[in-house]
């Protein structure tokens, strides 16, 4: 799984720029035996069938999201400069001074120095519409051989094991693709049905038109959620910690979780002794808030991975959650697929 998560997360893939995610997907996918078919929607989900040893009593639908946070291009200055602005949620105070990658060159993003700034701006960072990306060039004719409006941006950031965790960019959400292709790698106790979503960072868009498609009874978002265990952050606000496990949400500010299911995926840690642990805030969202809404309605639960520094140049998570989620994640085919109905 190193493996994939190293190669998946060295991808460029900004919201509605998801190619290169996509045919490294569709690629792997094309490897296991047990994926009987794969269709990519008008929007760019990946759409994969994956026959198991049974047929399922309810559809389930396991989905994680390409995309990852980045940049877009909307102008270049007569001095050679870049406009942009944020594709996602990315906080302003971790952009100034970090470097980027657009269209395989390296560029930076700056603004003003200190000693250029006055009173309380000294104290606060800096908004993005007042920073440019620096990409070496010397007028604007010569910029735009190197990119132009439209293009995107991704942070420059390798991957890196430190200590027992993982540091790279855009974890969130390529650890759940990885944890998706590692489902799909042999055949399930039952059939399943993978969406690799496109476009969950500006608004959950590919997870609406996936959902419509495959018409689920019951989805499983895998995706990474925000771990806020660091020095000076009191235990009732850490959210969940890196190295407790699997995260299983009750609520968050787009979904309202299935009690019984959320009860379930819990159950099934315990009886299998994979530890686990419950998302203590009611914030973020994630591809569950446009699948549950999906026609008459789905029943979804979410299995995330706990992810330091999410949507930053560095992304952290622990190996040893991914591989505890993936035990919890695979046993979840048999136990929800085999019941005629979660209650």
């Amino acid at each position: 799984m190193k493996t994939l998560i190293k190669e998946l997360c060295s991808l460029e893939g900004v919201s509605g720029r998801e190619y290169a995610v996509r045919e490294f997907i569709k690629t792997k996918l094309k490897e296991s035996p047990a994926v009987t078919g794969i269709t990519v929607d008008p929007l760019g989900n990946i759409l994969a069938n994956v026959t198991g040893k049974s047929r399922a009593k309810q559809k389930l639908m396991f989905a994680a999201h390409m995309d990852e946070v980045g940049f877009i291009i909307t102008g270049v200055t007569d001095e050679g400069f870049l406009r942009f602005a944020g594709v996602g949620g990315i906080d302003q105070s971790v952009v100034y001074g970090r470097r980027v990658i657009v269209n395989g060159h390296t560029g930076v993003i700056g603004g003003k120095a200190v000693h250029q700034l006055k009173g309380d701006d000294k104290k606060k960072s800096v908004p993005l519409d007042k920073l440019l990306i620096d990409v070496g060039a010397d007028s604007k004719e010569e910029a735009l051989k190197i990119a132009g409006p439209g293009d995107v941006a991704v942070f420059e950031s390798e991957y890196r094991e430190i200590g027992s965790l993982i540091k790279a960019r855009a974890l969130d959400d390529r650890a759940g693709c990885a944890l998706l292709l590692k489902l799909a790698e042999a055949t399930p106790e039952y059939d399943i049905t993978l969406a690799f979503t496109v476009q969950e960072e500006v608004g959950l868009r590919g997870a609406k038109t996936a959902a419509y498609g495959i018409s689920p009874d019951v989805a499983v978002v895998v995706d990474s959620t925000t771990a806020a265990d660091t020095a000076g952050v009191s235990e009732q606000k850490q959210v969940c910690c890196v190295g407790k496990g699997p995260v299983v949400s009750f609520m968050d500010n787009r979904t309202l979780y299935d009690r019984n299911l959320f009860g379930l995926v819990l159950d099934t840690a315990k009886s299998i002794n994979v530890k686990s642990q419950v998302k203590s805030a009611v914030a973020g969202g994630n591809d569950a808030g446009a699948i549950h809404l999906t026609k008459c309605g789905v029943k979804v639960a979410a299995v995330s991975l706990p992810c330091r520094y999410l949507h930053s140049a560095s992304c952290m998570i622990s190996m040893e959650d991914a591989e505890e989620t993936f035990k919890l994640l695979n046993e979840l085919i048999g136990v929800i697929a085999s019941k005629e109905e979660i209650n």
